[in-house]
This record gives structure tokens, C-alpha cells and sequence, in this order.
């Protein structure tokens, strides 16, 4: 049996984790997909009971997510 060689702590630190940067840039998508979901939900007829908590949940998911983003 071949034993592999465990990576570094370093090599995990550069190789795994994603920049302040690569990280705003991806929460910057995602807001504006969530975003453009709010102005979908909005949009639409507020016949489905459950119309208004799904509104709820995604202006909710927009906040944590801009919040977030503040502090990058």
C-alpha cells in the first residue's frame, strides 16, 4: 500500500481557500441573482399563499448577503 504525503498547512492556506476578493466577486453574483429573484416574486400575483413568505425569505437572504458584503 503507496502511502501519500499529507500537505502542508501552508499548501492548504494557498491552494484552498478563495481571496477577500474571489469571494466578494461571488457574493456580488449572488446578490444580483437574488436581487433579480426579488423583482421576479415582486412582480408576480400575490395569489399564492405563499407568496408572501417566500418575498419574506428572500429579502432576508438579501440582507445577510449585503451585510456580508459590507464587511469584506
Amino acid at each position: 500500500m503507496a502511502h501519500e504525503k499529507d500537505i502542508d498547512a501552508a499548501d492548504w492556506t494557498d491552494q484552498d481557500l478563495l481571496t477577500r476578493d474571489e469571494a466578494g466577486e461571488r457574493l456580488d453574483d449572488e446578490i444580483e441573482t437574488t436581487r433579480n429573484r426579488l423583482t421576479e416574486l415582486k412582480s408576480q400575483s400575490g395569489d399564492d399563499p405563499n407568496h408572501a413568505s417566500a418575498l419574506d425569505m428572500v429579502n432576508r437572504r438579501l440582507a445577510a448577503m449585503e451585510n456580508l458584503r459590507d464587511s469584506l
